[in-house]
């Protein structure tokens, strides 16, 4: 008699509704914790972290031999600055631990294939945020403070002067706006290249609409970022640069897949011919006395 051959899905334990739900809390109440950890511990430097945040400011300042200061009119708007700072701060910090809490959690319900799709995007999502964070900071900050403060005018022929007087409030927004902006942006190619590995675009239909894509490019600019054309184009081209990248990492992907389909289609072929020839044989052996 014939032993039962055991399949891997036979060994497979189905985790209670409730037990997900437990283990969900848990991550979600770690999760939390390291926020809040790093909320403390942010804003026990939110000083510094502001002085490095303003710290283009500053150098355009000294670049064009300015003596300016950062001002605020609200009693507390200095003490919630403070606070914006270290909220900020503490979403960068806690983002990679938080993500992988969330993917210790949904790990566990996925196959092999699927694992391997979704950890590298996940290792490359804080990646290229940095990276879009670093271009505002270290390229666009620079260009666009010079070209705002291109607007002040001295005094001459009687008319007040035109100067800069910066509240530390709005200056923390826009600067929080654009490394947002920027790093968003930079998910582009981890966007689309996921889209294309479960097959809802392809890389012909991505050329076919590259028009659109630079105008979109531009129309995200101009939502995102300030009513300035430094800001604006800092922002709109590295997003078509982005959609050419994405175009080849889908190309790629999309050649990776036809090469395993191929393996699959010849390990199939390999199988069947096998089995008919087992078959064949088991005939002639039947027949022989």
């Amino acid at each position: 008699m014939a032993e039962p051959v055991e399949t891997e899905a036979a060994d497979d334990k189905k985790m209670p509704l409730l037990d997900h739900l437990i283990e969900l809390r848990q991550r979600l109440l770690r999760s939390s914790v390291a926020f809040v950890v790093a909320f403390f511990a942010s804003y026990y430097f939110a000083a510094d972290i502001y002085d490095f945040l303003v710290q283009p400011l500053a150098d355009v300042f000294d670049k064009l031999n300015l003596n300016r200061r950062l001002i605020y009119t609200a009693l507390h708007e200095a003490f919630f600055t403070y606070l914006k700072v270290a909220f900020f701060a503490a979403f960068c910090v806690s983002f990679p631990y938080v993500a992988g809490q969330m993917w210790l959690f949904i790990a566990p319900g996925l196959y092999k294939n699927e694992k391997r799709v979704l950890l590298p995007f996940l290792v490359a999502t804080p990646v290229l945020f940095l990276l879009g964070a670093a271009l505002a900071y270290y390229f666009v900050f620079p260009m666009a403070w010079t070209f705002f403060l291109s607007f002040e005018a001295p005094a001459a022929n009687g008319h007040l002067p035109i100067q800069l007087e910066a509240k530390v409030n709005e200056y923390l927004s826009l600067v929080m706006q654009l490394i947002f902006a920027f790093g968003l942006s930079f998910e582009l190619p981890v966007l689309l290249t996921l889209m294309a590995r479960f097959g809802m675009i392809g890389s012909k239909g991505l050329r076919e609409k590259r028009r659109y894509a630079i105008v979109l490019a531009f129309v995200a600019a101009a939502i995102l970022t300030p009513p300035d054309p430094i800001s604006q184009i800092g922002l709109a081209v590295p997003i078509m640069l982005l959609y050419e990248i994405s175009i080849l990492s889908v190309r790629l992907m999309e050649r990776a897949r036809g090469g395993d389909e191929e393996d699959e289609d010849e390990t199939d072929a390999e199988g069947e011919s096998g089995g008919a020839g087992g078959e064949s044989a088991s005939k002639d052996l039947a027949r022989t006395p």
